[in-house]
């Protein structure tokens, strides 16, 4: 399998270019954020509390994919509740095999898969053909993360955003299951000073040379099969 694994706190860019390298090689994309906030959302959308191990287990056994394209996902709400739900191991331990099985079997005959996270490199996938850890300052994170949701049309103080994301960060850091750290192997992409293509022509660089290896490794077994 062919796997680029993303990693980093939010709104340091991998989202962004995740997808952008996935189009680039024409692999197949999965933020898996996005499981982690479908549960939490759900357990919210119940009168729930996310921070109730039974009732984001039971969200987590009954996640529809088809839900993951919900507009809600990217809200705050559902992001502080993902924060929660993803600091639980049996969450983690139930959404841990479809991230697997996507990476390893990516949809519609993708030759890879790029899957951006939190423990995509640690956890899910050790041995991920290429890996990198997105961060930047958190100051600048919060700017963009306000800015994005003032361009969404929704209210935002700056101040509030600040003290949210280094809350998550603490959360994401410290947690016991799969905290929030760079792979050993991982190549660390500092975006505080990037823009959107600065940091993707830099992402490219970092992972373009295992990527390409890894490619022309798969056409070579494919040709000798024929």
């Amino acid at each position: 399998m062919i796997v680029i694994a993303l990693d980093g706190p939010a709104a340091s860019g991998k989202g962004t270019l995740s997808k952008r390298l996935a189009r680039h090689f024409s692999f197949a994309h999965l933020d898996t954020g996005k499981l982690y906030r479908a549960v939490g959302l759900a357990v919210v959308r119940t009168g729930g509390d996310p921070e109730d191990e039974a009732a984001a287990l039971d969200a987590a056994q009954a996640l529809d994919p088809t839900t993951l394209g919900d507009p809600a996902l990217a809200g705050d709400d559902a992001a502080a509740a993902a924060s929660k739900v993803a600091a639980m191991p049996a969450v983690r331990a139930a959404l841990t095999a479809f991230q697997r099985t996507f990476a390893e079997v990516p949809p519609e005959g993708a030759p890879g898969a790029v899957l951006d996270g939190r423990d995509i490199g640690t956890v899910i996938c050790p041995d991920a053909t290429a890996k990198l850890f997105v961060t930047a300052d958190v100051e600048e994170r919060a700017k963009r993360r306000h800015r994005e949701l003032l361009d969404r049309g929704e209210a935002s103080i700056y101040a509030a955003v600040l003290a949210d994301l280094t809350d998550r960060d603490q959360r994401d850091s410290s947690r016991a299951t799969a905290p929030l750290v760079p792979a050993e192997d991982a190549m660390v992409l500092d975006t505080t000073e990037l823009d959107a293509e600065q940091a993707f022509l830099e992402a490219l660089r970092l992972v373009e040379p295992a990527v390409q290896e890894a490619l022309s490794a798969l056409d070579e077994s494919e040709d000798e099969m024929f």
